[in-house]
């Protein structure tokens, strides 16, 4: 008399666990045995035991999609939740600073958040619990960024050159090759101009000349009328004056705007080194085309400004955007870059202000460093976020009442103020 099917089971299941333990020689000494006792085909035997409490994914002949649990199924013993360590508390006080300092990316906001806490309770923006604020300094940036995701999707966001060529005074402007820059000392800036046509190239509008330095990464910002040589040059100067260091050097393209003989003229009598980058080649001012987007267009977007009453908006702008974003952005910086394969593996340094930077380098004499520290401890970026926040919101009525409500270019994460 053959097993009856209870007996099938039972001695399945027990073989079934010293099949799934063993060894890949003794699950065939396993396999022979079990056929040999049960009658069972030796494909159909090696797939019960592979199985045995599994659920097994079948497919009939109509194409329909089954699922059959092989033997008994198997109670999974289930795991207690970890016990959150940061919660609606402390990412209520997160998003806070997050949007305080212009939605950074978790390793840059990591290196905000202590300073931060600190110039909340210096000028007294908002009482942060001392548990709280320890799990603030001990927080990831991988947490951050975790913590984020949801908040970063509610702020997704469903250009032309202007640059005419110069004249043949390129000849005597020397591209930058490394000889006379030194891009390891502070001083040495690249320039460019950030057009503001509103995609209408036709008649005049305002500029920004863009002055970045590449050591420190201290950015300056200035509008222009036009991009006349003159306005230009003034800017420059203007920036100049404000620099916490010495202009050692400026390399920018090859625009009129900046290879003339005014300009040129000025550098050498001022001891200034003046390169300019390759024709046609945009990556050679690296470091200030992307200054370009995220300390120009990231604040005043991509309308058109060709008023004096815009001009002064802009430069009022500005004069607190170099403060909240050179004393309290954290910048990372590339260190090495290599190629493997397909990918490319990039290493970036720890994430600095512009002005904490300038204050580890030697070179900066102690009375600059002084003052930098004396502004810093002056300055409230609450209060800087929320003043560049009205004046971004006065920028946009006034292109709104000038387009007569017609839809334009948005400054990025802000709406339009119409009262």
């Amino acid at each position: 008399m053959g097993l009856t099917m209870a007996t099938k089971k039972e001695l399945s299941k027990e073989t079934a666990r010293r099949y799934q333990k063993a060894s890949r020689g003794e699950k065939g000494d396993i396999l022979n045995e079990f056929c040999q006792a049960i009658g069972y085909n030796r494909h159909y035997a090696a797939s019960i035991l592979r199985n045995w409490g599994r659920a097994v994914y079948w497919r009939s002949a109509n194409g329909e999609r089954t699922v059959v649990i092989v033997g008994e199924q198997r109670l999974r013993k289930q795991r207690q939740p970890r016990p959150r360590i940061y919660d609606d508390t402390v990412r209520g006080y997160v998003v806070c600073f997050w949007e305080v300092m212009d939605y950074p990316c978790g390793k840059r906001l990591k290196r905000c958040l202590e300073p931060m806490v600190a110039k909340a309770r210096q000028f007294k923006e908002m009482a942060v619990p001392r548990p709280v604020e320890a799990k603030l300094v001990r927080i990831s940036a991988p947490t951050l960024d975790r913590m984020l995701k949801a908040e970063r999707r509610k702020h997704e966001l469903k250009c032309r050159s202007k640059t005419k060529p110069g004249t043949l005074l390129k000849k005597q402007i020397a591209i930058r090759s490394g000889v006379e820059w030194d891009e390891d000392a502070v001083g040495y800036e690249e320039l460019d101009l950030v057009g503001h046509d509103g995609g209408n190239a036709g008649g005049d509008y305002c500029f920004t000349l863009n002055v970045t330095d590449i050591k420190s990464g201290w950015t300056e910002m200035q509008a222009v009328r036009n991009k006349a040589q003159i306005w230009v040059f003034d800017a420059l100067q203007d920036i100049r004056k404000r620099l916490p260091f010495a202009m050692k050097g400026i390399d920018s393209d090859n625009g009129s705007e900046f290879i003339n003989n005014h300009l040129v003229a000025y550098c050498q009598q001022e001891g200034i080194v003046f390169t300019r980058s390759r024709s046609y080649q945009k990556n050679d001012n690296c470091h200030v085309e992307q200054k370009n987007f995220t300390a120009v267009r990231n604040f005043v977007g991509y309308s058109r400004y060709d008023r004096e009453e815009e001009l002064a908006l802009l430069n009022e702008l500005y004069g607190h955007l170099r403060l909240y974003l050179n004393f309290f952005h954290p910048q990372m910086k590339l260190v090495s870059k290599e190629r493997i394969g397909t990918k490319v593996k990039k290493q970036y340094d720890m994430p600095q202000t512009p002005c904490q930077r300038l204050l580890d380098l030697e070179e900066v004499d102690v009375e600059r460093k002084a003052k930098l520290q004396n502004t810093y401890a002056q300055l409230n970026p609450f209060e800087l976020k929320r003043t560049i926040d009205k004046l971004q919101g006065r920028l946009l009525k006034m292109i709104y009442e000038k387009n007569k409500g017609r839809t334009v270019y948005a400054i990025n994460r802000i709406k339009p103020v119409l009262a």
